[in-house]
């Protein structure tokens, strides 16, 4: 039961994360229109699917990873309860991407596909590949940190 609420939890971030991302970047995703920087080339954006890294996305990323370990001010830090943080956070991001897509009125679900969302380069079946590959972590994460759920 609390693996429930642990997954509805990270959905409901997703999906705030997601409008907060719609307002700010409008239908230009991958923060095209933003006045950021990018790296466009190099083993960093290789690293990251193809994408150019932007400095919206390395400080949002960078928030992120901040954000979620807040707990640690309150409880001793261990391999478990950072499993379940990490494995929270790739979940989440993987559910915002999806979401950011679903939610946003200039894309839609029957946008979400290869061939229509330019900054997505490589997908595996239905989704972008990265899906899989944070999906994996997700799993393996949680799974690993499942039982600091209980405590």
């Amino acid at each position: 039961m609390i693996l429930i609420g642990f997954l509805c939890f990270t959905f409901f971030v997703a999906v705030i994360l997601a409008f907060w991302e719609i307002q700010i970047e409008g239908k230009n995703g991958w923060a095209s229109n933003l006045p950021c920087w990018r790296i466009k080339k190099g083993l960093v954006v290789k690293l990251i699917g193809g994408r150019p890294l932007t400095g919206y996305h390395f400080f949002m990323v960078a928030f992120l990873i901040t954000i979620v370990h807040f707990p640690f001010f309150f409880v001793a830090w261990s391999w478990r309860v950072e499993c379940l943080v990490m494995g929270f956070l790739f979940a989440m991001l993987m559910a915002e991407d999806f979401f950011w897509f679903v939610l946003n009125p200039a894309y839609g679900i029957k946008s979400f596909r290869k061939g229509r969302i330019p900054w997505h380069k490589h997908w595996l079946g239905p989704v972008p590949d990265f899906f899989f590959y944070y999906g994996i972590a997700a799993g393996v994460l949680i799974w690993l940190g499942h039982s600091a759920l209980a405590q």
